[in-house]
């Protein structure tokens, strides 16, 4: 049966259409597989991300049981997941992490797509490490390091929401079957022992952070009553706002995804009934890049350093990401009074957070109130604070990791 809060979705927009081919065949390499470098001016973050701090190396699973259902990725092949078992005390405690990657709007997109691991399992990655909050490590991950670890990999486009219904039936060879995948991947975890979880956290980092609010609810009526079961949305939080010229790409964008993927969006986080923590930086490069300047919003390039280094804006650019941190504040100040919510909005040009050890929890990570995303995190899940941070305005924060995409070039 769809999952009833499929209805309920959430806000967006659009990268120029021209582009959005690009991010949504390569949105995981153009994201972190770059040369990313951060923020001269802290000193102990001025060198690359460490992408494989772990010797973590966990095998790919496909899921074989999925052919029955029909639960296929955009072209067809198998969806699949990594799966590293708990132990000692976590032997029962469950951790899924649903990975990002954007969307597809069009058959064009999403046949570009099915051609790329975000699309098919044919090009996935056989072996990934397992870092930050997917961390085996105490020292990186102190608070879940030994539950068991499901890294979901995402490839239907549309945030494990994409419906049968909406298929083609001209000859366009595109499944577009995400509910169906996560009932599968559902079905197949509550075998190997979700079933029987004490405690359990659902997070996914931007698509993979939309997919957790979509399922969030769904997961919890999955499992036995007397679990601790709540979720964690990753710079999944994406603002309707519009652009620099004025208008409203990403909501224009986002509308050809349900039309074509039949799924609705709407502000799903007013919905969610389970206990929700969102991690955002309040100056996303990939909203700042797409939402607040997608290309087309910057023809003559007055946009085109800063929106790749915050570093190089002027101020009248710095005042405008003011008052785009400040729409994001203000869309979050009612879940903000949620009591059993919790939330980390730093200030850093910075897009996912939580997969990686040197911004999840490590000696470089950026800190709101001395406090780690994992601190605030541990503190929120195990009910030992309040963990509401939210960041002085950029740039006040010296252990921010601030991309700077400029150095790529």
């Amino acid at each position: 049966m769809a999952n009833p809060r499929l209805r309920a979705l959430t806000w967006w927009r659009k990268w120029a259409k021209r582009d959005w081919a690009i991010v949504a065949v390569g949105f995981t390499i153009i994201l972190f597989a770059l040369t990313l470098h951060f923020d001269s001016r802290n000193p102990a973050t001025s060198s690359t991300f460490d992408l494989h701090s772990t010797d973590d190396l966990v095998p790919l699973t496909l899921l074989h049981r999925a052919k029955a259902t029909g639960a296929f990725c955009l072209d067809g092949s198998l969806p699949g997941y990594h799966f590293h078992k708990g132990f000692g005390s976590g032997s029962n405690n469950w951790l899924l992490h649903i990975e990002g990657g954007g969307w597809c709007n069009s058959i064009k997109t999403c046949n570009n797509r099915k051609g790329t691991a975000l699309g098919s399992s044919n090009y996935m990655e056989r072996l990934v490490p397992f870092s930050g909050i997917l961390s085996r490590h105490p020292s990186q991950n102190p608070d879940f390091y030994n539950w068991n670890m499901v890294k979901i990999r995402y490839c239907d486009g549309a945030s494990l929401a994409g419906h049968p219904e909406s298929e083609f039936k001209n000859g366009t060879e595109l499944f577009f079957r995400g509910q169906l995948i996560w009932e599968a991947i559902m079905n197949e975890l509550l075998s190997l022992g979700l079933s029987n979880a004490k405690q359990a956290l659902l997070s996914g980092c931007s698509a993979g952070g939309l997919a957790t609010l979509i399922h969030c609810d769904d997961f919890r009526n999955h499992l036995p009553k007397d679990a601790t079961v709540k979720c964690l949305a990753d710079a999944g939080f994406f603002l309707d706002e519009p652009d620099v010229l004025g208008n409203y790409t990403m909501r224009a964008f986002y509308h050809d995804v349900v039309e074509l993927q039949c799924i609705f969006p709407q502000e799903i986080i007013k919905n969610v009934r389970t206990h929700l923590f969102i991690v955002n930086p309040a100056y996303d490069f990939w909203q700042i890049q797409n939402i607040l300047v997608p290309v087309d919003s910057d023809p003559y390039g007055y946009w085109s350093s800063c929106r790749l280094n915050i570093q190089k804006c002027n101020s009248t650019q710095i005042e405008t990401l003011q008052g785009f941190r400040g729409s994001l504040v203000n869309a979050l100040s009612k879940f903000q009074k949620n009591k059993e919510g919790g939330m980390y909005i730093n200030s850093c040009f910075i897009h996912c957070q939580t997969w990686m050890d040197d911004t999840w929890h490590s000696t470089n990570s950026p800190r709101v109130n001395n406090k780690t995303i994992a601190e605030s995190v541990g503190d929120w899940y195990f009910n030992r604070k309040v963990s509401k941070q939210i960041d002085c305005p950029y740039p006040c924060n010296p252990t921010c990791c601030n991309m700077d995409f400029t150095r790529s070039l």
